[in-house]
């Protein structure tokens, strides 16, 4: 080495950027979503990728991992049908969701859910039953891709956004049913405060 110049930076010492941490958190989703990792185990490393400064950080969370990881499983399809369908409690959220209230509806809440996700497309389609979408507070919709239909489309949730919470892009249309999507009411806030002190 030549004396006076200074010593390179190996790899695993470099910083990464928010798209390589992104990447890594996406990785971590399909792994969990594959029963490779288990949700608590989930919710450790995505703290770790979310504030990983180096290489070395990010490459310690997956080193376990295969090295052929899909990213893309497609979207997560709920159909309403004539019963109707239901998607709540504790859930791995994919990236990409699309739902048709069909006769029976469709009811999609967050609420409970821990996802890192920096956004998630739901593609929503009111159809006759409607289609009910709840996310906790401090998450934030992006509407402008709904049309209203026969049905309607209601947006009731506030644009405070909290730091690390998914934004949710909806496109669809509001059919006969219509399509809301909402923060928890007053009930369903009792009812989840009841869940957590139990």
């Amino acid at each position: 080495m030549t004396a006076g110049l200074p010593e390179p930076v190996r790899r695993g010492e470099m910083r990464v950027s928010h798209e390589e941490r992104e990447a890594v958190v996406e990785r971590l989703s399909t792994a969990a979503a594959e029963g490779r990792i288990d949700l608590s185990e989930l919710d450790v490393r995505l703290d770790l990728a979310l504030n990983a400064k180096t290489y070395a950080d990010l490459e310690s969370l997956t080193a376990d991992l295969p090295p052929d990881v899909p990213v893309d499983q497609g979207p997560l399809v709920l159909r309403g049908g004539m019963n109707g369908a239901s998607r709540s409690g504790r859930w791995l959220v994919p990236a990409r969701i699309a739902v048709y209230g069909g006769m029976g509806a469709v009811k999609l809440d967050f609420t409970q859910t821990e996802c890192r996700l920096p956004e998630i497309e739901i593609e929503a389609h009111g159809q006759m039953g409607g289609v009910t979408i709840i996310i906790p507070d401090g998450w934030v919709a992006g509407t402008a891709g709904m049309e209203p239909g026969l049905g309607g489309f209601t947006d009731k949730t506030t644009s405070q956004r909290l730091p690390r919470t998914p934004l949710i892009r909806l496109t669809g249309t509001g059919g006969a049913g219509g399509v809301v999507i909402r923060h928890p009411n007053s009930w369903e806030r009792r009812t989840q405060r009841r869940a957590q002190s139990a």
